[in-house]
């Protein structure tokens, strides 16, 4: 576990060493020019920028109750789809039967016809998860170097959803499919299509065909609120002030702190001469430790406002889509060599 926390803790720092560099930077010009050229007259009072400061600090901390809360009620739709899946896997097989069937079908076209709805709800799950994945023009933290560096991005961004449900669905659901906008509403209108022809032959009893449309129903539910996080982004105007409002106050930050330690130095002066004149260069960690802890808490905000990016704090939904459909085929007697294996885990990232 300690093991675990000290590489957790030097990823951060890595994930944000560019940040830290430019603000090291920052504060030894700030300190070299304040300690040569006799700066002492450049300097703010502490109120105004204590002010700024708490200002930040409420706006960064707003932004990350809201980033939090868009993540968590994205992984709870999913949680739902997860559930709602299982069910819908469970129902088809118990419900599609010969007992109330106008010409009985063999045993062979029954499990037929289960793993068709079966797989074509998995192929709603994949089409789902690549709408999901697709870039929007507010989504700028995959772009990130630290992303790119350590090649952070979702299994779709490797593929296109029209192979990937091509095995899943027949010739004709596929072109149906393909030929509309919103292709995951199109799978679920062929399951709605589908289950209505089946009770209509009396493979499925009436209140069974009710039992199963109102899963359909859960999932356009979930479907339209996964679509609502994705398609209405963090409000731009509180994330992109909150930005300007962070490199503000650590732009800022140099005109009160390196004085007060100059300041601090001159006292010190009296006591030990060689620490009092060397006690301004403290402030260059200060600032740094200030500063980085600022940003850090702004970026992971930031990082959090789409859930479903595809970076590594986003919710998992290819993981979770894959899941189900190991589930789904086992449970239709499928072998583990027939079945896809889970998405491989990338930097203790799951995608």
């Amino acid at each position: 576990m300690h093991t675990k926390k000290r590489y957790t803790a030097f990823q951060m720092a890595v994930w944000t060493r560019f940040e830290t560099l430019l603000f090291l930077l920052i504060i030894v010009a700030w300190v070299t020019a304040y300690f040569f050229l006799d700066l002492s007259w450049l300097k703010i009072p502490w109120t105004p920028l204590a002010l700024i400061g708490t200002a930040v600090a409420f706006v960064i901390g707003f932004q990350n109750n809201a980033a939090y809360g868009r993540i968590w009620e994205a992984r709870k739709i999913w949680g739902g789809i997860v559930n709602t899946s299982r069910t819908l896997g469970m129902y088809l097989q118990d419900m599609i039967t010969n007992e109330h069937a106008i010409s009985p079908l063999k045993e062979e076209e029954l499990s037929k016809e289960i793993k068709t709805l079966t797989y074509r709800h998995i192929a709603w799950m994949t089409a789902l998860r690549h709408a999901m994945r697709a870039s929007k023009p507010w989504e700028t933290t995959s772009n990130h170097r630290t992303n790119r560096e350590w090649n952070m991005h979702p299994p779709e961004k490797e593929s296109v959803v029209e192979e990937d449900i091509k095995s899943y669905i027949s010739d004709s659901d596929h072109a149906y499919t393909m030929s509309k906008n919103n292709k995951q509403t199109a799978l679920l209108y062929l399951q709605s299509h589908h289950l209505k022809a089946l009770k209509e032959k009396g493979l499925i009893w009436e209140f069974a065909f009710l039992q199963l449309e109102g899963v359909l129903e859960e999932h356009f539910t979930l479907q339209g609120k996964s679509e609502r996080i994705k398609n209405f982004p963090y409000p731009r105007h509180f994330a992109t002030l909150n930005h300007f409002f962070m490199w503000i106050f650590v732009l800022l930050l140099p005109l009160a702190l390196v004085p007060q330690f100059a300041e601090i130095g001159l006292e010190i002066t009296n006591q030990n001469s060689f620490i009092g004149t060397y006690f301004i260069w403290l402030t260059i960690p200060f600032y740094v430790i200030v500063a980085w802890i600022f940003h850090t808490m702004e970026r992971i905000g930031r990082t959090g406002e789409n859930p479903f990016e595809g970076t590594a704090n986003d919710v998992p939904i290819s993981t979770i889509a894959r899941g189900i459909e190991i589930d789904l085929r086992q449970n239709l007697g499928e072998s583990l060599n027939e079945i896809p294996e889970q998405f491989p885990v990338r930097n203790d990232t799951q995608f």
